[in-house]
């Protein structure tokens, strides 16, 4: 697969998904041979992934619920079934600027991942804020 992002595009496709992870409670960030993985109770709910094993994608994969990976990879050519994890259920997403990603779209799946995986006082803390 040709590669159609650069060092720059992963660094802010990176900065965003941290963003959007940051408003979950206990959410921790691991920088590891190029990828970020997401972790809740040390747990990874999701990673970037940037040219896995030389496939040329700028991916997110992403815990998903059964059928979830189905539904989306059948009706969108920006999902697809990640190498390793697929089998287990979890969605991959094309983060490159050709694929057009919906922020709204990746927000929730990351948002249902990191409930798949937080604590249910991390839930009602997130669910519930504290003014």
């Amino acid at each position: 697969m040709t590669i159609t992002w650069n060092e720059d595009d992963r660094l802010r496709v990176r900065t965003r998904l941290v963003e959007l992870v940051s408003a979950f409670p206990g959410v921790q960030v691991d920088d590891s041979h190029g990828h970020t993985g997401f972790l809740s109770r040390g747990k990874r709910f999701a990673w970037l992934l940037a040219d896995h094993h030389g496939d040329g994608r700028l991916a997110l994969a992403v815990k998903a619920p059964p059928g979830e990976q189905e539904a989306l990879v059948a009706d969108n050519t920006r999902y697809f079934a990640p190498a390793y994890l697929g089998p287990r259920g979890w969605v991959g997403v094309n983060l490159d600027e050709k694929s057009a990603p919906d922020w709204t779209e990746i927000a929730a799946l990351l948002e249902q991942a990191w409930r798949m995986s937080a604590t249910k006082r991390a839930i009602a803390e997130y669910d519930h804020p504290t003014p």
